[in-house]
């Protein structure tokens, strides 16, 4: 069975995500928005996107409402990646969420940005029955999102 992909629209792509994401460069972050940097699977060059970035309990996640989208498939690929907002380069670990795990981080996205996204959950929303939401759950990839442990300048010792 092939894997759900919504491509962005022209709008989107030339109009609303260039929008966020310059308001993000600038140190803007939109509802939590922030620009999402990861290395490029097959050509290893930097690629950029705008993401949500949702926050529960004091744990990051990364949703892609689209489905298995580039980002997805190179952050797969990469095992991590950069979170950026102004100046600010936040290095990190993606580790994707397990289809039976993703129903409470999907509600509490959908009930935060669904005025946003809504339309790619296929008419899911935050009060929807629990068979609905486990139903999607496998069309959105989830990323936990872990910082990386920061080096010190001169230090030897090994970050694991």
């Amino acid at each position: 069975m092939p894997q759900r992909y919504v491509a962005p629209d022209w709008f989107t792509r030339n109009v609303f995500n260039r929008i966020v994401a310059a308001l993000t460069r600038l140190g803007v972050s939109v509802w939590g928005s922030r620009v999402l940097e990861v290395r490029g699977r097959k050509t290893g060059e930097p690629r950029r996107t705008p993401v949500n970035l949702l926050t529960i309990e004091g744990t990051r996640y990364l949703v892609a409402p689209r489905g298995h989208t580039h980002w997805v498939r190179n952050l797969r690929v990469a095992g991590e990646g950069v979170l950026l907002l102004g100046r600010r380069r936040e290095r990190f670990i993606g580790s994707e969420i397990a289809d039976s795990d993703k129903e409470p981080i999907l509600r509490a996205y959908l009930k935060r940005w669904k005025w946003e996204v809504g339309q790619f959950f296929g008419g899911v929303d935050a009060e929807s029955p629990s068979e609905h939401v486990c139903r999607i759950a496998p069309d959105h990839p989830i990323f936990r999102v872990d910082a990386l442990a920061r080096r010190r300048p001169g230090s030897t010792a090994d970050p694991s």
